[in-house]
């Protein structure tokens, strides 16, 4: 299936989006990717919902993407006697601590005592989503003593937010570690780590994919914005989270932190995904607002690689309608002449030069935009070079060639990425004809059409791209060009 965009779509499946039929639909409106929440739903819900996935990439002859979300360590309240909760009054004194009797209008339970370590006088915490605002007074080893700041209805399990604190916290919790180990074993493609707040983080998540899967940082907390490029370098893959980075950060810093997150990302040759709150009043209504439109619209503007529905597609009523909303607006966008020259605009700041892998993908973005080539198709191993490719935001369809099933679906994350499967190969003249047979299998040239071809040689060697050739599409020229 050769998509008319290059922006991809994350699609998060739920309880709207478990069956064949729905999931098969939510393909064909428009999801290259589905997310599946570990923080909801039971390992057989997780392991049916993924059969799924991999049943409709079959009967629909493609390639599918699955990407886990980790939970990552939450950090939440406990219970209140009033199973309603209480009101916290501004200006009113109020206690967390380790005692895990319920709650009053007074204290609560926070059964975390690594948090009360680091905390100090004048830590802010924010409660259920930032509705509610603490102050820290006093403190010690088994309590916080705090001010409400900004008042409101606290009740069981809200979570808290630490927002000017690095908190001693490992981000993969026990839960995490399981779920990752279950759905390596499974087969997904992408994992998501929650709450990243330091490189390390990253470390101990590859370690324990072995390899298995991408692992991907999603990036929530300031001690992430903070110590960005120094996890965009161990990390596959971004997701700018603005849920709880919004609540952590003013709210109106959150734009032009996501523009420089994705700006460094495309320069680093890795995907970003900007999530949450895309179009959240399709949850309950078949049409978005203005306003939603047009932030989904600017994440494309800023080159984006992928954007993702969370509950819309998950809980809402109208997940269809919604990745349908998704695909149109990323076709309105990509279709509009500012869109290539913001890329180009872009590609002059982001686009790293000096490697041969470099010049070769950028030569063969310049060849195809100045000549009437209709594609630049790329053989991969691991990925790199159609991630390289990528990056250009070239104006012609890339076609990302592989022989390894894993490369192709984790590429299905990849701006303008078209994944296809072949033959594993070992000479560069087989490379070229299965490139032009995909090109014209796939109606993106003729017989009487040219291409671009790159591929790192010797074949199957991870990062080796070296060369470049113009090809025809018409196989009996490749072979009177190169009889051998």
């Amino acid at each position: 299936m050769i998509r008319k965009r290059n922006t991809k779509i994350v699609a998060t499946l739920g309880p709207s989006s478990s069956d064949y039929e729905t999931i098969r639909a939510l393909h064909e409106a428009g999801a290259d990717v589905f997310r599946l929440n570990m923080s909801h739903g039971s390992h057989d819900e997780i392991r049916e919902r993924h059969r799924i996935i991999r049943q409709i990439e079959r009967d629909v002859d493609g390639t599918i993407g699955i990407l886990a979300d980790l939970q990552g360590p939450k950090l939440r309240v406990g219970t209140f006697r009033n199973e309603d909760g209480e009101d916290l009054a501004e200006g009113a004194a109020f206690r967390l601590d380790l005692d895990d009797a319920p709650g009053d209008v007074s204290r609560v339970n926070l059964p975390h005592p690594e948090i009360f370590a680091a905390l100090e006088p004048g830590s802010s915490l924010l409660v259920n989503d930032g509705k509610i605002r603490l102050k820290v007074t006093d403190c010690g080893e088994d309590f916080a003593d705090c001010e409400v700041i900004v008042g409101g209805r606290i009740s069981n399990r809200k979570g808290v937010n630490v927002p000017d604190v690095v908190l001693p916290l490992a981000a993969l919790s026990e839960k995490d570690r399981k779920d990752l180990e279950f759905v390596c074993q499974l087969g997904v493609d992408w994992l998501a780590l929650s709450f990243v707040q330091r490189p390390e983080d990253m470390h101990e998540a590859r370690r324990l994919a072995d390899g298995r899967a991408a692992v991907l940082a999603k990036i929530e907390k300031p001690a992430a914005v903070t110590a960005y490029e120094e996890i965009l370098a161990v990390s596959d893959g971004i997701m700018v989270a603005r849920g709880d980075l919004g609540v952590e950060l003013p709210v109106h810093a959150v734009p032009p932190i996501q523009k420089r997150l994705i700006r460094k990302a495309r320069a680093a040759a890795k995907p970003v995904i900007v999530a949450t709150q895309m179009l959240e009043s399709m949850i309950e209504s078949p049409v978005p607002t203005r306003a939603e439109v047009s932030d989904v619209a600017a994440a494309i503007y800023e080159g984006t690689d992928a954007v993702m529905l969370s509950a819309e597609s998950a809980a809402g009523q109208y997940p269809i309608e919604a990745v349908a909303t998704m695909d149109n607006v990323a076709r309105s966008v990509e279709g509009d002449p500012l869109y290539a020259e913001v890329m180009e605009a872009q590609r002059r700041t982001t686009t790293g030069r000096g490697t041969i892998a470099d010049g070769i993908v950028a030569a063969a973005r310049e060849i195809a935009e100045t000549t009437n080539i209709k594609a630049i198709c790329c053989f991969t191993q691991h990925g790199t070079t159609a991630l390289l490719v990528a990056r250009e935001r070239p104006k012609v369809p890339i076609l990302a060639l592989t022989h390894l099933r894993g490369t192709a679906r984790k590429l299905t994350l990849v701006w303008g990425c078209n994944c296809h499967m072949t033959g594993e190969l070992h000479r560069f003249k087989q490379a070229v004809v299965n490139a032009a047979r995909c090109a014209r299998v796939t109606g993106l040239a003729t017989e009487d059409d040219q291409i671009v071809v790159t591929a790192g040689v010797p074949f199957n060697q991870s990062g080796t791209t070296n060369i470049l050739r113009v090809a025809p599409c018409d196989e009996r020229l490749i072979f009177a060009a190169d009889p051998d």
